[in-house]
């Protein structure tokens, strides 16, 4: 019987350390796992493109180079728009030879013909007046009738007005064009240089170059092919605009405020730690799927964009490097 009882109890002790055993590891199993959160090197990128459509002539850049601001990146080649500026250049010239015509006024041969037929209708008037004289003294002795009086007199006044409008022809000849003409002109001639101006602007659009200092990331058609109006050609990415990316939920931002300093760790970079400094804060668009909704009595969570630039520059730091919290979140 004392040997059944030693038995029993060390059974029962064994139960026991058994369902110790199980309740700790219960505990462990069914504890919250902590949240890490990861982001990544984010840099500012400017996109290169073209305000002509063409064919890529040539690239004076390769993917992954150093390029700085000003430097030719590619030739484009545009026969559309030398034969645009050809025909601009030609509608500027015809402007110019009608503003010259404008302003030079009649040609000589011109003006002396007008002169040549004023002094012949002056010669006019003045033997029409001197017939009209004759006729009305005769009219004057009751030797001539009205009616060939009346008809020297209108014959007078019709050489009259003949001389008046060659005079005026002449005075045109030698006054030129009128001023709304030579105004016209001059306009023509202003309107066909805004042309050439318009197109050579266009021509500068041949030669592309680096809006900024920075880094080739990507080029996107080969040589030879057709690239459209506004179609990017090429990424620019600038390394001293660095920052760091994070995707949060609302219900871990924690301290996680404007101005706010906190460190992360950068795997590629031998876990090298780094302070950041948060900049910006903001609202993604879309809801995390993960977290119970209303009907359990919780709520729908937001995702939170969290922006952090490094206090100090990090050196060999690139796009797309993971970084992570120092601390896990829970």
């Amino acid at each position: 019987m004392k040997k059944k009882n030693q038995d029993l109890r060390t059974g029962l002790f064994a139960l026991i350390a058994v369902i110790v055993i199980i309740f700790i590891i219960g505990l462990f199993v069914n504890k919250p796992e902590a949240t890490q959160i990861q982001g990544e090197a984010v840099a500012s990128e400017v996109r290169v493109s073209g305000k002509i459509p063409g064919r890529i002539k040539q690239f004076l850049t390769e993917e992954g180079s150093q390029v700085h601001a000003g430097d030719t990146l590619v030739i484009i080649d545009s026969p559309e728009l030398t034969a645009r500026l050809e025909q601009a250049n030609a509608a500027e010239n015809a402007a110019q030879a009608q503003n010259r015509k404008a302003m030079k006024g009649a040609r000589k041969e011109m003006i002396f013909g007008a002169y040549e037929m004023w002094q012949k209708a002056l010669v006019g008037v003045d033997i029409s007046k001197k017939s009209f004289d004759r006729v009305q003294r005769l009219f004057d002795k009751g030797v001539q009738t009205a009616q060939k009086r009346d008809e020297a007199e209108a014959q007078y006044k019709a050489a009259v007005a003949t001389a008046n409008g060659a005079k005026s022809q002449y005075d045109m000849a030698m006054n030129g064009a009128e001023k709304e003409d030579k105004e016209a002109a001059a306009a023509m001639v202003s309107r066909a240089k805004g042309a050439v101006n318009e197109v050579k602007s266009y021509l500068k659009e041949i030669t592309l170059t680096a809006p900024i200092n920075g880094e080739i990331s990507e080029i996107y058609p080969k040589c030879g092919e057709l690239v459209g109006t506004g179609a990017p050609i090429m990424s620019i990415v600038n390394l001293n605009d660095l920052w760091f990316s994070f995707n949060v939920r609302e219900d871990l931002l924690g301290e996680l405020k404007m101005g706010k300093t906190f460190n992360v760790k950068v795997p590629a970079l031998n876990n090298q730690v780094v302070s950041v400094k948060v900049n910006y804060i903001k609202a993604l668009a879309s809801y995390a799927t993960w977290k119970a909704t209303k009907t359990s009595g919780q709520f729908d969570v937001k995702t939170f964009e969290v922006r952090a630039r490094p206090v100090k520059a990090i050196k060999d730091l690139r796009p797309g490097m993971t970084a992570l919290f120092e601390e896990t979140i829970k």
